[in-house]
């Protein structure tokens, strides 16, 4: 039908009405004199001035100006080039709809970038209504969002304006409200064909009322409303098709428009562009038109031109770029952009300088119910302010960036998507970085874009949205849309909801509601009035640190923002601290209380303190809790870790003074202290303080008091001398509190010194140089101020020596570290040195570990090449006899490591070497030793010293390893080490034989013979030997020295022999080094049976390994004879035992040898082995025979059972009755053997029966469930075709099918053959099914075209021709005299089989035959060997399932 719109319609003119003359009496009925705007109030019956009274506090709207109308720009102006031919839109859009192309933007860089937003068009809202604020109604918001924003939508509702729709509905018969359109004005259209006009300012009084009711019924409902930019002009779409302009100021109407479309559609959308001449409509048969308005010769007339027509895809929605007046210079705007939705695609067009199509974007497989949505809105990205597109469809926010550049072409850039949760049934711009979005649920999200967090979810239900499906469905004319279209339409609410100014304003069907961006006081404040108050404060702070969403009302630099939200804060933080008092709960219970401002106090002290404004926290808020003495305590409580961190400044001496007495109440004097040391202590009383902190032994309190307070550093010091000096010159243990005081003067003197205060910080550097000076001359005072008689000469270095002398010593170590070489620094120091050589060297009552602690000191210090001071080298010598002292066998180990701290730190240059090592080997210091020789290079001597070393032997190895494999060490170094090791190898063997094996096998392989041959002890060589070859062990010597070397394994086996007999015979089986006949020989030499049997069997010599088994047997069975009548029943049993060991041993010997054999040699074996079990029964008496006849009996049963396998039973009976002594007779006693050879046959034998049944059911079973699965109907999921989405009854080619596979996929052939999806499998065509195969491409595991090659699809097909009657009849006769099965069937067979996939049932079979036919079976047996190891019944993992098989599911 609209197949050649753009031809038919593109230039009718309208003649409507000319300029100056007077409407006639029709048009004066349809105008603004129908119905005077007082008239509705007059009728009401209710007041709607007191109404509107009572709201006015509450709701109002800033006035706006009405915006003037903008020039027309001249295209010349901006060069714009010429279009020779410009591209038509038809060409465009006849690409089909079906195309998936994923959208390629023309600026590959911004490709996912998005730069930060930090500009808002709309940013403050029109007016701040608190008319009807229903915040008690409001539905619960997310409990995370709310917590972190606030409210951020002010929801109000128009009651002024509500209450005239209901009321000219009532009165007037206006009918229901059906569209809303916003600019300086609210116009609201009804049912009956009406548009309303209201203000915008506080009374929202009613100012036009556009057409009549008479018109309403000839043109349908007003389906569609637009507003152009200056509100001077007013469109109305109706449902029916017409179109109709009014002019806003005098209520005018200037144009009625029938023909700008085809009849009998309904106006879905019009829109005005920025240009007042030009707008767009939008029908509901899809097409989209262009409306041009021009005014020639007085006379008014409007060009209609088709942009879109319906017949190539329906479009839905459209939404025309429109730009305020601050931007109209924007390059972008001249090129009049419009974005269409239809229901396949995103399009932007540009209706000036020419037609031409900017974008398209498929939308890809969506939800049909879905409603397409399009928004504008200028952002500014990268600098620059430019136009965002916002589309979405379902569940997927799209934004594309359209761009400009220098040459006049438009670059469209896609930007993240947001992705949601729920359908959107709309979507509007509150701002450049806040949106709205409306669900299906009618739930509204307010979501920050670029971040996109949800601010906040508000429930609208209540607003009883209208909808606009009646015009998507064209009821008014008919219901002549297409089923899409109007599915679309059921969610659709495109003219009920309007934005302007960054307002949003939504139609309900008996009210007007608005939602307006609160500012940032009124977000604060709503929470407030929810007692919300550290809700309150989080938001403000969020405000103050700029890191808020969706902030309205903050203006100017930072530094005035965050000044303004501070203030507002501190007014928070007093009306909290007003609250917390005033809700205090009731007085006594102390618990709750505390609790109560446990959750208030820190808060309000936390934000304080972030802004800075401790004036208001010790001043207003500290006398305000002061007032309630739990509320001072939980206050002075939260000050401590600030206070720790040093985050407290401007502390007050009155609060300082009440925390200390808080604590000190409360018994926590470690928070005291902790305190103490971070304040500025000069404003309190020092004296008081001093003396609390030594009453409750608060050292750091006090050292710090006396250095901060009166810049005494020694006071400290001496007073912690007295406390620790006494009991250490009595010689008593230190108390544990004494023992922290002297750690406590240890750090301190180490900080003095270092230049740092203690606890923490720093002195000041024109004090360091001081306090050093008078540290060291403390430390060398000669006594003490208050000196008792017998007080030794130098205390303080003589305490800290006696409490801690490494300690000390580091101390000192440290300070003349720091020290430069000036000639006051050089005198302490050798000072210091001197007074410790005299207290230390001269007095006995130092342990050797504390002067050699201090000779270490002295070594590292004389080391430093900047050394300067001088140490008497006979001190040394001195301290090294004392040291090595071979009459003090005390301290042993504590004086070598002394000397050897020593040695290291140095001093080793104050001794003569020889002298050293001579006093180190008399005093057994063989770490000394070791040392020496190392410096020597002499690593072999080191050996030596290991071997005398007790604590260290077991080192050796490794040190030997080490010393001949890692690189560094010289040839002769090496050899001399290895000469040592070989002196001392029976020593390292006999210390560890597995360690001396490793060794061995590293490095003294080739001198195997050498090492064993200095070996004098046996046991020892036997110990060597098992950790040298057997595996188990863990050495391994190399394949090659062993084959060379064949008689050590023969040794080593020998050894075994006679010393561990019974575990020769499972080493045998591992090592492989030794010669068969030399072993043989050992094993005759030992008289070993069983391992002489295992040694002639790996030989190959078999009957000579059964006749040693035999014969062993024999004698076993001759003892258990003699045994049975000389000795009583229980020394009977281990001979018995014994027997059956060395029987199981023959039959397994038999077993293993029986494969080989032909069946002569068999019976050679399994014969005389038989006859050695039963010629003893033949001799027995009854007395004798009682005691042990049943158990050989048993032995007898298991042998003929063994040999049943290998031998006929005809030849066994045959052999027993021609025994002599059974020939006579006797078959009583043979009557149980003869009897279980029966039970066994029977035994078989109904095995074998139940097999069969049970097989033969298997097949019948598995053959029914195959033929079911290959017969059973296929049911597609859908009735089209996957590939090329058309429906398969519409393609009627002959050669054409229809394919359906077990997935449900379907197809026709030849879209499937294009598809490449057919396939050669065993000669035989099959088909793939083409989805499954693409979508599991990426999958571990997939089903590939190489894997139907191979057999492995499971994927079933069943095809359905379209071709005619007789080809089908021709297939069906065809596939009925072929009784081959397809390769699916074939597949599906495989399948079964492998899901049973167990003992081949032909060998089961095969088995079962050999044990009914034993002629056969010794024949078969003759020709092949080795089958009785491969039977099936002989396999340890074969179990016989006698139950039914599972049913298989489908």
């Amino acid at each position: 039908m609209l197949s050649s719109c753009s031809e038919t319609l593109a230039h009718r003119e309208r003649v409507i009405t000319p300029t100056g003359m007077e409407p006639e009496l029709g048009e004066e009925d349809v105008g603004s004199k129908a119905w005077e705007p007082g008239m509705l109030a007059r009728q009401s019956g209710v007041s709607m001035d007191d109404d509107l009274n009572r709201s006015q506090s509450r709701l109002g709207f800033l006035d706006m100006d009405k915006e003037a109308k903008q020039d027309l720009i001249d295209d010349k102006e901006f060069d714009i080039p010429q279009v020779d031919t410009p591209p038509t839109l038809e060409s465009i859009l006849n690409e089909t709809d079906d195309e998936e192309e994923s959208f390629i933007p023309e600026d590959p860089a911004l490709l996912n970038v998005e730069a930060i937003d930090v500009h808002s068009c709309d940013t403050s809202s029109l007016a701040s209504s608190d008319s009807g604020d229903r915040v008690h109604k409001r539905k619960k918001k997310l409990p995370d969002a709310f917590s972190r924003h606030g409210s951020v939508m002010h929801h109000s509702l128009l009651k002024g304006i509500s209450a005239q729709i209901v009321s000219a509905a009532d009165k007037v018969d206006a009918g229901l409200p059906t569209a809303i359109a916003v600019s300086n004005l609210i116009a609201v259209g009804t049912s009956h064909g009406l548009a309303l006009i209201f203000g915008k300012d506080t009374n929202q009084a009613m100012r036009l009322c556009l057409g009549s009711t008479a018109v309403g019924a000839q043109y349908g409902a007003v389906s569609a409303l637009s507003i152009n930019s200056d509100c001077s002009r007013l469109l109305c779409g109706f449902a029916k098709g017409q179109i109709t302009m009014w002019d806003l100021a005098g209520g005018k109407l200037l144009r009625t428009i029938t023909d700008a479309h085809p009849p009998g559609t309904a106006i879905l959308h019009i829109k005005f562009t920025d240009d007042p001449t030009l707008a767009v409509c939008n029908d509901s048969g899809g097409s989209v038109f262009e409306l041009t308005f021009k005014r020639v010769m007085g006379v008014r007339t409007c060009e209609s031109r088709c942009l879109f027509s319906g017949s190539k895809g329906e479009v839905c929605c459209i939404e025309p770029l429109h730009t305020k007046a601050e931007l109209r210079d924007h390059p972008i705007t001249h090129y009049s952009l419009l974005a269409m939705a239809s229901l396949t695609k995103i399009l932007v067009i540009g209706l000036k300088p020419s037609l031409k199509v900017w974008m398209t974007f498929p939308y890809g497989r969506m939800d049909p119910s879905s409603v397409p949505l399009l928004a504008w809105h200028f952002v500014i990205l990268q600098g620059a302010l430019n136009p965002m597109l916002a589309f979405c469809r379902g569940d997927v926010v799209h934004f594309l960036l359209v761009k400009r550049d220098d040459s006049g072409a438009i670059h469209i850039n896609k930007q993240k998507q947001l992705h949601l949760h729920y359908d959107l049934i709309n979507f509007t711009w509150i701002n450049a970085r806040t949106v709205a979005l409306l669900d299906s649920a009618e739930k509204l999200h307010v979501i920050d874009r670029q971040t996109q967090e949800e601010l906040e979810t508000l429930e609208i239900s209540d607003v009883q949205l209208v909808y606009n499906s009646s015009h998507f469905k064209s009821l008014a004319t008919g219901g002549n849309v297409s089923q899409a279209l109007a599915f679309v339409g059921e969610k659709a609410c495109y003219e009920s909801i309007s934005s302007y100014g960054g307002q949003i304003f939504y139609l309900g069907t008996k009210s007007v509601h608005a939602m307006t961006l609160r500012n940032w006081r009124e977000r604060v404040d709503h929470l407030l009035k929810q007692d919300c108050y550290n809700e309150a404060l989080a938001l403000a702070w969020s405000f103050h640190e700029g890191k808020a969403k969706a902030v309205v009302g903050l203006s100017g630099d930072p530094k005035k923002r965050k000044s303004v939200v501070a203030d507002k804060i501190v007014e928070i933080l007093l009306q909290y601290t007003e609250k917390a008092l005033r809700k205090c709960p009731e007085q006594g219970k102390i618990q709750v209380m505390e609790q109560h401002f446990q959750d208030t106090v820190p808060l309000m002290v936390d934000y304080c303190l972030l802004l800075q404004r401790t004036d208001i926290l010790f001043s207003q808020m500290y006398d305000k809790l002061s007032e309630n003495c739990v509320a001072k305590g939980v206050f002075l409580e939260c000050l401590e870790p600030y206070l720790l961190r040093d985050q407290l400044p401007g502390l007050t001496a009155h609060v300082m003074k009440d925390l200390l007495l808080h604590f000190q109440d409360q018994g926590q004097m470690e928070s005291v202290e902790a305190c103490i040391v971070h304040m500025d202590i000069t404003s309190l009383d020092i004296q008081n303080i001093v003396h609390m902190c030594w009453e409750h032994r608060l050292y750091d309190a006090v050292i710090y008091v006396y250095n901060k307070g009166t810049n005494d550093f020694i006071s400290p010091m001496e007073k912690l001398f007295n406390a620790i000096s006494a009991p250490i010159n009595s010689g008593k243990s230190l108390t544990d509190e004494q023992v922290v005081m002297g750690n406590k003067l240890l750090v301190y003197i180490s900080s003095s010194l270092a230049g740092r205060a203690y606890p923490l910080g720093d002195i000041p550097e024109d004090l360091v140089p001081l306090v050093k000076n008078q540290v060291f001359e403390f430390l060398i005072r000669l006594h003490s101020p208050e000196t008792p008689q017998e007080e030794e000469v130098y205390p303080y270095i003589r305490t800290l020596l006696h409490f801690d002398t490494r300690e000390f010593l580091n101390v000192l170590a440290l300070t003349f570290e720091d020290f430069t070489n000036d000639k006051q620094a050089v005198e302490h120091q050798q000072r210091i040195v001197d007074i410790l050589l005299k207290v230390m060297v001269e007095n006995s009552d130092f342990t050797p570990s504390q002067v050699g602690c201090l000779f270490t000191f002295l070594a590292r210090q004389l080391a430093k090449p900047d050394n300067t001071l001088f140490v008497n080298r006979m001190l040394f010598d001195q301290v090294l006899e004392f040291l090595c002292s071979p009459d003090d066998d005390s301290r042993h180990s504590e004086r070598q490591q002394v000397l050897l701290e020593l040695l290291h730190a140095g001093g080793v240059v104050q001794f003569e070497e020889n002298r050293l090592i001579q006093l180190a080997e008399r005093a057994q210091f063989y770490q000394i030793c070791e040392f020496m020789y190392e410096r020597k290079h002499q690593y072999d001597k080191i050996i030596d010293c290991y071997m005398q070393d007790p604590i260290r032997k077991q080192d050796v190895f490794n040190y030997i390893h080490n010393i001949l494999s890692i690189p560094g060490y010289s040839a002769e170094e090496k050899e001399a080490t290895w000469d040592k090791t070989m002196q001392h190898m029976e020593e390292l063997i006999l210390l560890c034989p597995s360690k001396a094996a490793d060794l061995v096998c590293t490095h003294f392989s080739s001198h195997l013979e050498d090492v064993i041959g200095k070996l004098k002890d046996p046991l020892l060589v036997l110990q060597f030997l098992r950790s040298l070859l057997d595996p188990r062990d863990g050495a391994h010597v190399t394949p090659e020295v062993l084959q060379t070397l064949p008689h050590i394994t023969e040794l080593f086996i020998d050894l075994m022999y006679q010393n561990d007999p019974e575990q020769v015979a499972p080493l045998l089986q591992i090592l492989e080094h030794y010669r068969l006949e030399e072993t043989i020989q050992i094993a005759q030499r030992h008289n070993h049976h069983e391992t002489l049997a295992y040694l002639l069997e790996k030989k190959g010599d078999v009957e000579a390994a059964f006749r040693v088994m035999l014969m062993r047997l024999q004698e076993r069975l001759s003892n258990l004879t003699s045994d049975s009548v000389d000795s009583p029943s229980f020394k009977v049993m281990p001979n018995m035992k014994d027997l059956e060991e060395t029987l199981t041993e023959t039959i397994l010997l038999c077993e293993r040898t029986s494969d080989t054999l032909n069946q002569q040699q068999r019976e050679a074996l399994w014969f005389p082995l038989l006859e050695a079990m039963m010629s003893p029964q033949k001799h027995f008496t009854s007395s004798s025979a009682q005691m042990y006849s049943e158990s050989l009996k048993t032995l007898t049963m298991q042998v003929l059972n063994s040999m049943a396998t290998y031998i006929s039973l005809p030849s066994i009976l045959q052999r027993i009755l021609q025994d002599p002594v059974y020939g006579k007779g006797k078959l009583v006693e043979i009557q149980g053997l003869v009897l279980g050879m029966l039970d066994t046959f029977n035994y078989e034998q109904t095995l074998l029966e139940t097999t069969t049944n049970l097989l033969n059911q298997d097949l019948h079973w598995s053959l029914c469930n195959l033929k079911a699965s290959v017969t059973r109907a296929l049911v597609p999921k859908q009735d089209y075709c996957c590939v090329c989405l058309q429906q398969y009854k519409r393609r009627q080619e002959a050669t054409d099918e229809i394919i359906v596979f077990s997935c449900g996929h379907l197809y026709h052939s030849l879209c499937l053959l294009g598809k490449d999806c057919k396939v050669e499998v065993g000669g035989q065509s099959q088909w793939i099914c083409h989805r499954c195969n693409s979508t599991n491409k990426g999958r571990a595991g997939r089903q590939t075209v190489t894997d139907v090659k191979k057999g492995r699809t499971t994927s079933l097909a069943q095809v359905r021709g379209t071709s005619s009657r007789s080809s089908r009849e021709e297939a069906a006769k065809k596939s009925s005299t072929d009784p081959i099965l397809d390769p699916q069937q074939l597949q599906a067979f495989q399948h079964l089989c492998r899901l049973y996939k167990g003992t081949s049932r032909l060998a089961l079979l095969t088995e079962l035959c050999r044990s009914q036919s034993p002629e056969k079976s010794s024949s078969y047996y003759a020709s092949y060997g080795g089958i009785a190891t491969s039977s099936v019944f002989q396999n340890e993992n074969f179990q016989l399932h006698l139950a039914p098989p599972p049913y298989l599911g489908d």
